[in-house]
């Protein structure tokens, strides 16, 4: 109930002011264009807006990135249906059947089933935010320094052996991160380190340039480069737009399971909208009937209707351990967490106390742009359509041009352009080689942070290292990033064996 009374009396208060209904309503639209253009992902777009919202009120700059963050899972369907490319990774599921209703001249029912199924996940999934969110911040002001650092390890862990093809590559890009926090003033003794002797460097790499580097120039000069000779042709939207009788009820359970699905893989480390949005798929085509079954791959609504949810619901379960724990589970979230940064303002279990304001607001927001963007992606779907014919070399030439204004806006240093095109390169030739970003990310962000709670439990625990053992919760918690660290290669090993000896 304390839950409910502080959504009511300070988040909804606070975020049906005039301005913050602005800024909502900005950022969903925001969000629907960049997730409708393919190759713009909402990590690009929320990285050229950390510049803009310096200047902007806290709470109304993150009211308006979480309406970019999750205004793009709209988006991104309409690209998958009509022009079968994905406008972002969680839209990938949805074009394997979106775009073969498409071709049957159904893109208006699958349209509708992915903006319904994503208003309806996206509505449960920020009640349930609403009711876990007090709950998990009220468990994390019981752990202390010792089960933090344990906690991002975890973080670390997570991040690095899942993400990518490759465990190995994952360790590399994390502990390029890792090093890249460790350049500036160390916060214990005041004395600088890994600067070079360049002044620049003293306060360290600022995370905005980085974001911008590796997002909107690293992703920009690859799909520039390697994505954008596909050529696709535009299924027009001709039939009824509206979901028949039929649809409706063929869609209404997969709505259902993939908010089910995608709600507890947002909130891991690592989890992303990619595996809920094919465990959703999967478990579509499985609970199917023979008759329906036999539809999945020439168009079967519930192959649209539960990624779509699963994707959205993933999307809302990242604001968990962002807000409660200060830990972020994608890009995008990585991306917020250094726009909370840059305010001064720390996500974790006291920004429930410390800004109530914020936190509830923001929360009141998902509720509110839900709505707007069910508004905005129906009825005005014709107009999103019209984005997909922007030619290419102009969106990308424009991604550029924004994120050098934005890098010199920050200090109106060269040094800034500089390193945001040095890191833009080290972001291309990533994703080239097929080195995931978010470790890097991660590591930059949450490094400094690890290595603060490790002095503290160290400082308490007279260097003793035992102490992350001692402790039963740190204990579990390390148990469990072993169990990430070892048995993945285990099972590889033993299928490989099993495959030799067949």
């Amino acid at each position: 109930m304390d839950s409910l009374n502080a959504l009511f009396s300070l988040g909804f208060a606070t975020a049906l002011t005039p301005a913050n209904l602005l800024w909502a309503l900005l950022g969903c639209t925001l969000g629907t264009a960049i997730g409708v253009l393919p190759g713009v992902g909402p990590a690009v777009t929320v990285a050229l807006l950390l510049p803009v919202t310096q200047s902007v009120d806290p709470t109304g700059a993150l009211i308006m990135l979480a309406g970019v963050y999750y205004g793009a899972m709209f988006g991104g369907s309409t690209t998958s249906i009509l022009l079968n490319t994905p406008g972002e990774a969680g839209s990938i599921v949805s074009a394997l059947e979106g775009n073969k209703m498409a071709k049957m001249g159904r893109a208006g029912p699958a349209l509708s089933t992915a903006a319904i199924g994503s208003f309806v996940a996206g509505s449960i999934a920020t009640v349930l935010l609403t009711l876990l969110a007090p709950v998990i911040a009220g468990f994390a002001l019981q752990l202390g320094p010792v089960e933090t650092f344990a906690l991002m390890m975890l973080t670390f862990a997570a991040v690095s052996a899942v993400l990518g093809n490759s465990p190995l590559k994952g360790f590399i890009a994390l502990l390029l991160g890792l090093s890249m926090g460790l350049i500036g003033i160390e916060g214990q003794s005041g004395q600088s380190r890994f600067t070079f002797g360049l002044l620049p460097l003293i306060d360290g790499i600022d995370i905005v340039v980085v974001a911008m580097g590796l997002f909107a120039v690293g992703e920009t000069l690859y799909t520039a480069t390697y994505e954008n000779k596909i050529a696709g042709r535009i299924e027009s939207l001709k039939g009824s737009f509206w979901m028949s009788k039929d649809d409706w009820k063929r869609s209404w359970k997969p709505w259902l399971r993939g908010t089910a699905i995608g709600f507890p893989f947002g909130t891991l480390p690592a989890g992303g909208t990619e595996m809920p949005t094919f465990l959703s798929y999967s478990a579509e085509r499985k609970l199917a009937d023979e008759k329906t079954r036999k539809q999945f791959g020439k168009g079967a609504i519930e192959g649209v209707a539960g990624p779509e949810a699963a994707n959205n619901a993933a999307v809302t379960g990242t604001l968990v351990p962002l807000l409660t724990l200060g830990i972020p589970t994608s890009a995008t979230a990585a991306i917020m967490l250094s726009a909370f940064q840059q305010y001064n303002i720390v996500p974790g279990p006291l920004l429930f106390d410390t800004n109530p304001e914020l936190v509830w607001g923001l929360i009141a927001s998902l509720y509110i742009g839900n709505v707007m963007l069910l508004v905005l992606n129906l009825p005005l779907v014709g107009l999103w359509v019209q984005f997909l014919k922007v030619p290419r070399p102009l969106l990308y030439g424009g991604i550029i041009v924004l994120a050098t204004m934005g890098a010199y806006a920050l200090r109106q240093s060269w040094f800034d352009l500089m390193l945001l095109y040095i890191i833009g390169v080290l972001g291309f030739l990533m994703r080239r080689f097929d080195f995931p970003v978010v470790p890097l990310v991660v590591g930059l962000i949450v490094g400094p942070m690890a290595e603060k709670h490790f002095r503290r439990a160290m400082s308490i625990n007279e260097g003793d290292l035992t102490v992350f053992l001692t402790h039963p919760i740190s204990l579990v918690i390390l148990l469990v990033t072993a169990a990430i660290l070892v048995v993945p290669p285990l099972m590889k090993r033993r299928q490989a064996l099993l495959d030799s000896a067949r």
